[in-house]
């Protein structure tokens, strides 16, 4: 009997079983081929039906169905007639309308666009428009056609209840335009160029009458204030006629001595002339264009595209906030979609809101019940105009803040006592208690003229002495007595605006303000990348940015119909589901019941 704890010579640690396992690891593994699927470029295939592959609530879908609405002679009425055969301006719409969904602005990509994409070939129909034509429907016809279209749009989107003109969101932005950053034209430049202008002619014109005066030629009486372009001219035509009649005394003289003297007379007259002809009347009949296209609203403009005014940006590729040449584009929303725009020269939004509204009420559009708006709209013109309107009535209720509301809101604020807003007021006697006790009696009142031509009424409080006031230094800087300008009408207005903004309901609608221009804006210079207009002139903008509100406004349709589509297919596999459940639960409940 051997010893289990001996080891032999050819014992082995590994079992039976281990021993299997590793001469199938040692043996070959079997080469498998790789499988593909079917795959061949090159042979002839056709897609019979190419609306069927486009997905259901694809945005294409939308644009086709809200354009098909329109009728025929609404848009057949842009065109004269005759001639050849013009493209469908519905197919010119949809395709255009398309391509700004898809982030293609430019007329060679959307004809790329066309040629490429599937959803762009159902919509245009198998038709290939090249660029100029496309472009020639956006510059031509669209002006014509672009806001009754807008408009059209909008009242489809209330007829199924996508917005309800309940409340009127708005705000501005500033968008680049199609111009050389460094072509500026300044108005307070132009003005101070002008100024030495008019002082350098009244100066050449004294020089000039002296002359006269000396060669014995008339000029008439000189202009007193500034003279005109014609007067110029007169002058110019007079020193002509001395020159001409100088050059036949040259002539006609056979002295060399004074032929020289006469030459000198002569080359003096030419010296002025050639300064009234060449400089000082082609200088005063530009500065007069340049001035005309500024206009009294603005203070700038790019000779690249004299409609755009310079304008800081705040997304500027340098982050130091320099002037470009751009737009101010006022939007107004109602559940994120876009109800109504308008085009600006003016850089801040507060001479812009009464504009708005004015081209608003000039559509067909019903007129919202709220006004809701940012602080930059708050001011005693725009209050006035939304209270009073054009006729006396009110334009709308409003949600608008002024611009030290915020600050009123502070502790500090109201804890200030050299505020006058914070003094006692007694309406008796219509005088202020100041903080040492004096009275601030009426004084006058004083009429002051804004910017935009409005008039503001103010009254003048003076307080009776502040010359031995201790309080003085905190209190004001004036060398005499402490005056206090009372508005009135604003301060009422503003009471009005403070109320709105008090009360509980119409605090979470200014609230939903930030949410709904804001996320347009983003949407539309984020998601769709359009932060500059490619088309140059006022018209041309108004028409590009009204085709990209409605594309906006489809892509926002065709999301919330792949949302209920697909809250749709969850409910019925839910409700699927549940009635499996209650099936099996009957089945097994008839079952135990059973005798």
């Amino acid at each position: 009997m051997c010893n289990p704890k001996t080891a032999t010579a050819d014992y082995t640690t590994f079992s039976g079983m281990e021993k299997e396992i590793q001469e199938k690891a040692a043996r070959p593994k079997r080469q498998l081929a790789p499988v593909f699927k079917p795959y061949n470029n090159r042979q002839s295939f056709a897609i019979f039906d190419v609306e069927a592959q486009i997905p259901e609530h694809h945005v294409a879908r939308v644009i086709d169905e809200m354009i098909e609405l329109l009728p025929d002679t609404q848009l057949f009425a842009h065109y004269p007639g005759g001639g050849r055969s013009s493209f469908h301006p519905k197919m010119m719409l949809k395709v255009i309308l398309y391509a700004y969904s898809q982030k293609e602005y430019s007329c060679r990509r959307i004809e790329k666009l066309i040629r490429e994409n599937l959803p762009a070939m159902w919509l245009a129909a198998g038709q290939t428009p090249d660029y100029r034509t496309i472009n020639e429907f956006r510059r031509v016809r669209m002006p014509e056609m672009i806001d009754t279209l807008f408009e059209s749009m909008v009242m489809e989107l209330h007829r199924r209840e996508f917005i309800e003109f309940e409340n009127y969101f708005l705000d501005g932005t500033k968008f680049e335009a199609n111009a050389n950053k460094y072509t500026f034209v300044f108005k307070k430049s132009l003005e101070t160029r002008q100024e030495k202008l008019e002082s350098k002619i009244r100066e050449t014109l004294a020089e000039i009458h002296g002359i006269a005066e000396m060669e014995g030629v008339e000029l008439g009486e000189r202009p007193e204030g500034n003279p005109t372009v014609s007067e110029l001219a007169e002058v110019a035509s007079k020193l002509e006629e001395r020159d001409e009649a100088l050059t036949g005394e040259i002539e006609a003289e056979k002295d060399g001595s004074v032929r020289k003297v006469i030459r000198k007379r002569r080359s003096l007259i030419r010296k002025k002339l050639k300064l009234v002809r060449e400089d000082f009347i082609p200088r005063k009949e530009k500065y007069a264009v340049q001035l005309g296209v500024c206009g009294d609203d603005r203070n700038s403009y790019s000779k690249t595209d004299p409609d755009a005014t310079f304008m800081r940006m705040k997304d500027d590729h340098m982050k130091n906030g320099q002037l470009k040449p751009g737009y101010n584009v006022q939007m107004a929303t109602e559940n994120q979609f876009i109800l109504f725009y308008s085009i600006h020269q003016r850089p801040t939004d507060t001479r812009c809101l009464i504009p708005h509204l004015k081209a608003y009420r000039e559509t067909n559009l019903p007129m919202p019940k709220r006004i809701v708006a940012d602080a930059g709209y708050g001011s005693e013109e725009n209050y006035r105009y939304l209270v009073e309107g054009e006729d006396d009535k009110p334009v709308a209720e409003f949600v608008v803040p002024y611009g030290t509301y915020i600050r009123e809101q502070l502790r500090s604020f109201k804890n200030n006592r050299f505020n006058a807003k914070n003094w006692e007021y007694i309406e008796e006697d219509d005088l202020f208690i100041c903080p040492n006790g004096r009275k601030v009696r009426f004084k006058k009142y004083l009429q002051k003229k804004n910017k935009s031509g409005y008039f503001q009424d103010l009254k003048i409080y003076e307080c009776e002495d502040c010359s031995d006031c201790p309080l003085k230094k905190l209190c004001t800087k004036a060398k005499g007595n402490r005056q206090v300008h009372w508005n009135p009408i604003y301060e009422e207005m503003k009471a009005k605006a403070r109320k709105a903004l008090e009360d509980e309901t119409l605090k979470k609608v200014y609230a939903l303000r930030k949410i709904e221009v804001e996320t347009v804006f983003g949407n539309l210079k984020g998601n769709l990348a359009f932060r500059r207009f490619l088309l140059r002139g006022l018209d041309k903008v108004h028409v590009e940015f009204g085709i990209l509100a409605m594309a906006h406004n489809f892509l926002k349709v065709a999301r919330i119909l792949r949302m209920l589509s697909a809250k749709n297919i969850k409910n019925k596999n839910r409700r699927r589901k549940n009635n499996s459940f209650f099936s099996a639960c009957f089945i097994l409940g008839t079952y135990w019941t059973a005798p």
